[in-house]
């Protein structure tokens, strides 16, 4: 599969974000929308163009659900994320809000091996 844009990660990351947070079914198109902070309309295209994809499960009047490879591609995107995110509030001292804004910025550019390297930093801290 082509690499996704940015835009399409962050509504992947939008649904695995609220099926684990509302509901095992999946999450509704208004939450994404709201998520994202785009229109229903909008949030209803970028769903045709992941069903399209394989992606997603897009049913009329029904929850929003991931496909297995929908649900692989989302994992990546949020764990990377939450990384990049604890990496900046820990080593940087970036308030949450900025690390937060800044990760979701980061997340779709940024290597595996930086990645890698950030959990590794994460996780002598721990040790």
């Amino acid at each position: 599969m082509e690499k996704l844009s940015f835009t399409m990660e962050n509504y992947l990351e939008a649904i695995f974000e609220l099926s684990n947070e509302e509901s095992a079914y999946g999450a509704r198109l208004t939450d994404i929308a709201d998520r994202l902070s785009v229109t229903k309309s909008t949030a209803n295209s970028a769903m045709s163009s992941l069903a399209e994809k394989g992606l997603v499960k897009n049913g009329r009047y029904q929850h929003i659900v991931l496909t297995e490879e929908g649900r692989k591609l989302a994992s990546t995107v949020a764990r990377k994320h939450k990384t990049i995110q604890l990496f900046f509030i820990k080593y940087l001292k970036l308030n949450e809000d900025t690390a937060d804004s800044d990760a979701c910025a980061i997340e779709h550019v940024i290597s595996e091996e930086a990645i890698e390297a950030m959990r590794r930093c994460l996780a002598e801290e721990r040790a």
